[in-house]
Parts: C-alpha cells; sequence; structure tokens
C-alpha cells in the first residue's frame, strides 16, 4: 500500500468508524468517507430542522471531523501539487460553512456543502471507474453513534 493509502487508512480508522479496512484499496476509502460525511450532513439539517440541538451539534462535529481528519488529512501535497492545495482550500470553505450554519442554524449553508461535497464524491467515483484496482473484499461499515 502507498504513502496515501496507508494516510487514508489512518484517517479513516481515526475519526470513530469501525471498519475492516487493511484490503481496501485507497480510493474506495475515500468514497466511504465522502459517502458518510454526506450522510452526517443530511443528519444535521435533520436535527437542525427539528430544532434537536445536541444531535445536530453531533452531526456537525462528526461531518467536521470527517472532512478535517479524513479528506483534509489524506491529501498528499507533494504528489497532488495544486489540485491538493485546492482541495484543501475547498474543504476548509466546508469546515466553516458547516459550523457557521451550525451557530446560525442557516440550514442553506449545509445544502450548500452537501452540494460541494455531493460533486467531488460523483467525479471521485467517475475517476475510479477508469482505475484499475485489485478487487477487495467486502468491507462493513459500522458508523460511531
Amino acid at each position: 500500500m502507498n504513502v496515501y493509502g496507508k494516510t487514508a487508512t489512518n484517517s479513516y480508522a481515526n475519526i470513530g468508524f469501525e471498519t475492516s479496512v487493511s484490503t481496501a484499496n485507497p480510493h474506495l476509502l475515500i468514497t466511504l468517507l465522502l459517502e458518510a460525511t454526506l450522510v452526517a450532513i443530511t443528519k444535521a439539517k435533520h436535527h437542525m430542522e427539528k430544532q434537536e440541538l445536541e444531535e445536530k451539534g453531533k452531526a456537525i462535529s462528526h461531518a467536521v471531523t470527517m472532512i478535517d481528519a479524513g479528506l483534509r488529512g489524506g491529501l498528499d501535497f507533494e504528489q497532488g501539487g495544486e489540485l491538493a492545495k485546492n482541495l484543501d482550500d475547498l474543504y476548509l470553505y466546508m469546515i466553516k460553512q458547516l459550523l457557521t450554519g451550525h451557530l446560525k442554524n442557516q440550514v442553506e449553508l449545509l445544502d450548500e456543502t452537501y452540494q460541494l461535497l455531493q460533486g467531488i464524491k460523483e467525479s471521485w467515483v467517475a475517476i475510479g471507474q477508469n482505475l484499475e484496482m485489485p478487487s477487495e473484499e467486502p468491507i462493513s461499515i459500522r458508523t460511531a453513534s
């Protein structure tokens, strides 16, 4: 496994997920991380709309941690160059939008972040369809509460 794969594996394991990642390729790990972050944002929006403050805070915190420790933590600035820097800036912007949306109860900021992240996920999945990766064993994910 390359350095990026180890970084992605470590980031993924350190943010509250229990999973069998030792046989997963780095592309799949990031795909799963993107999907889990989208789920956390959806939960935060739901809790915001229901005025469930504690649960909203937990969901926002979970999304922010996945973006910061997982997605940003997996960036390789040496190999990724300007693309990695641009993604880092975008991830920082997303974190800001999530935190501002949380503090001001502005669901539109959560929606914006969701749409940005969804676009990244769609592009990432499309890239993966063009990669030749070894087959991996099924991965089971259980999110931390």
